[in-house]
């Protein structure tokens, strides 16, 4: 341990003249390489920099538009769905208003059956109703009138009686 604390005076001189003789060794032939790479490499950063900042810029004009585009799609697809709303309730009124017709037409040919076999009806309960009383008739007078006049006089009562 006492040759550490033992300093040597040439010793020391001629670590100070190495250490001094590299230090002029590497300024003179490393520093500029050495300066010329971190330069370089502070260039190729800067580069990298714009380069990233060029690319976000990019990155988010191209948002913009797609997102610019994405609401005009999601309008376009509004009015669509709009669209289609209106004409699904025009053909459901038109739908409805064709049935209604439909119905209507049907009631009213169905009243109109429901009259023409209501009037063939009576007709028939007229000419039966006219035979019984020519046969009553007969009966309780006795005798027998012709045909026409028979018939005109049970018309004539006939068309005295209510036509419900």
């Amino acid at each position: 341990m006492e040759n550490v604390l033992n300093v040597s005076p040439g010793l020391m001189i001629w670590t100070l003249i190495n250490f001094f003789l590299l230090l002029v060794l590497l300024i003179k032939f490393g520093v500029k390489p050495i300066l010329n790479g971190i330069r370089s490499r502070e260039a190729g950063i800067r580069d990298e920099i714009n380069n990233a900042t060029k690319a976000n810029l990019e990155a988010q004009s191209l948002l913009l538009e797609s997102q610019n585009k994405l609401q005009t799609v999601q309008k376009e697809m509004g009015e669509i769905i709009h669209k289609a709303r209106v004409q699904a309730e025009e053909l459901i009124h038109k739908a409805s208003e064709e049935a209604e017709r439909l119905k209507r037409q049907k009631v009213d040919e169905a009243t109109k059956e429901i009259e023409r076999s209501k009037e063939s009806a009576i007709l028939a309960l007229r000419s039966e109703v006219a035979g019984l009383v020519v046969i009553a008739t007969e009966k309780l007078l006795g005798e027998t009138l012709d045909k026409e006049k028979h018939i005109k006089l049970v018309e004539l009562h006939i068309e005295k009686l209510p036509k419900n």
